[in-house]
């Protein structure tokens, strides 16, 4: 399918108002499923650690999966696979008020809503850049702020339902209002023009004539029409009884004159067919061999190894507060009256505030984005060491503002991706990224909670998340340090396709 240039406007804007929607609606709940955390613990009475796993399957499954994803919208584009994930993510939420245990609950909400929120995030950010070119900074931008919106609202949204209709009605309307994914989803049309020649025929033509001559295709061949004109002659004989010799003579010569040409084509059109799929599983192959080659390539770019380890580390670390920050405050003996506004709603509003405002710094000439990177992931293991000392509702907020805001970095990262291997490499690379971001959304919380299964508090789990983050920070940092740049200079030439990063962003 050939595809027009971008419009940069014009219907764009309806696909940036519709995706921003759908990620508000399918991303809301999941974010905020720190609200519905203190439920399942109070309903099924099961570990900390056992329960958080719903919460961090539903958060880190579509990154996970960001590879199915990818193949799915482009095999049957964003609109289908939208309406698809909004009946995936309004039915898993529905299900999940039936949940009899906590393992229902890790394949309603956890795998179907998290596979179903991935989907959604992969078409969203699909047909906006199809949409967009020269402002596709500032379209990708609006629609990532909609599951922010999402995490601030819906968090005071499902404690507002639970208090009317309890934990099951507050699950049915989620599921309900998600529902409206489908009309955002069929608004979604494709930019296409008409369509290109199959790609199949193209090869077909393609093929060189010396692939033609098989010699045992062409004796299979011939055995096969040999066969057939045989039993056409017998069975005349058995109709016509002693006419069958003066007809089978001139069968046989009708046959011979009218199958020359049938026999070659269906001789070229059999060999046409198997080396196209001998040509075709080849080139897999080398396709493959190929996409292990530049990983190979990436990882030995010192600044990218640095890298996917911070964002494992920093997930690991820094995810687990959106979800426990809650039953935190719980477990400090803050009193429900001392409450304006759910933590975690603070953590949406100021991680929206922290995309935008990151990203405008990062637009700037004058700031490097990776030592901006660096810096919050700095600030965020402090906050997380800071987190035990809190011990009223007024220093927990201020934390979780603190943590919203640098968890905002998300708007940066493809930034620095793009920095460190290259605009030719960034979508491979961002999506080994992706996976690992989504390995460590999953096991953050978990870990948190098994150290408070294990200490009955969770001072220990923090100064772990925090450490998890300083660390992921400096080793960053060490292989961002200008003077592995003189090294590598007075080093050997690199081979190619290796990047380096330039930490002196002006030069």
């Amino acid at each position: 399918m050939v595809f027009r240039k971008p419009p940069d406007g014009g219907w764009g804007w309806v696909i940036v108002v519709v995706s921003f929607f759908t990620q508000f609606l399918c991303y809301g709940s999941p974010l905020a499923v720190g609200v519905l955390y203190l439920e399942w613990l109070d309903a099924f009475g099961e570990g900390k650690g056992k329960t958080a796993w719903v919460g961090s399957l539903a958060n880190g499954i579509g990154l996970l999966a960001s590879p199915v994803c990818s193949i799915c919208v482009s095999s049957f584009g964003a609109r289908p696979v939208a309406i698809f994930s909004g009946f995936m993510v309004a039915g898993g939420l529905m299900m999940s008020s039936f949940a009899p245990n906590i393992y229902f609950l890790y394949v309603s909400y956890g795998i179907v809503v998290g596979l179903g929120c991935g989907l959604l995030y992969t078409a969203t950010v699909t047909i906006t850049c199809q949409y967009f070119d020269k402002r596709r900074g500032l379209a990708l931008g609006l629609i990532s702020t909609g599951s922010s919106v999402g995490l601030f609202i819906y968090a005071a949204l499902q404690r507002e339902l639970i208090e009317l209709y309890g934990l099951d009605g507050c699950l049915l309307i989620v599921g309900a209002l998600s529902l409206n994914i489908l009309a955002c989803g069929s608004l979604m049309r494709p930019l296409e023009s008409s369509s290109s020649p199959p790609p199949e025929k193209m090869f077909v033509d393609k093929v060189p004539d010396q692939y033609f001559v098989y010699h045992e295709k062409e004796k299979t061949v011939e055995e096969n029409i040999s066969i057939l004109e045989k039993g056409y002659i017998d069975e005349k004989c058995v109709n016509n009884g002693p006419d069958c010799k003066q007809d089978s003579i001139l069968n046989k010569n009708a046959l011979s004159s009218i199958n020359v040409n049938e026999k070659d084509t269906y001789k070229k059109k059999v060999v046409e067919q198997t080396n196209f799929c001998k040509q075709l599983a080849k080139r897999k192959w080398q396709l493959y061999l190929t996409y292990w080659k530049e990983t190979m390539v990436l990882f030995k770019n010192k600044v990218f190894s640095a890298l996917f380890v911070a964002i494992l580390l920093f997930d690991i670390g820094g995810f687990p507060p959106s979800l426990l920050m809650e039953d935190v405050a719980r477990s400090a003996n803050i009193s429900e009256d001392d409450y304006y506004m759910p933590l975690i709603s603070i953590i949406g509003i100021m991680t929206t505030v922290g995309k935008l405002i990151l990203g405008i710094l990062a637009d700037f000439k004058w700031v490097n984005t990776l030592y901006l990177y660096v810096t919050t992931l700095l600030m965020t293991g402090v906050a997380l060491f800071a987190i035990p000392f809190a011990k009223s509702y007024l220093t927990l907020a201020m934390l979780s503002g603190i943590l919203g805001f640098l968890t905002g970095n998300w708007s940066i990262f493809p930034y620095v991706t793009t920095k460190t291997v290259g605009i030719e490499k960034l979508t491979h690379a961002y999506g080994i990224l992706m996976f690992f971001a989504g390995l460590g959304n999953s096991l953050g919380p978990p870990i948190v909670g098994w150290f408070y299964d294990w200490t009955q508090e969770y001072d220990t789990a923090f100064y772990f998340s925090g450490f998890c983050v300083l660390l992921g920070g400096f080793l960053l940092l060490l292989a961002a340090l200008p003077c592995w740049n003189a090294c590598t200079s007075q080093s050997s030439k690199l081979p190619p396709n290796t990047y380096s990063y330039k930490v002196a962003s002006n030069s």
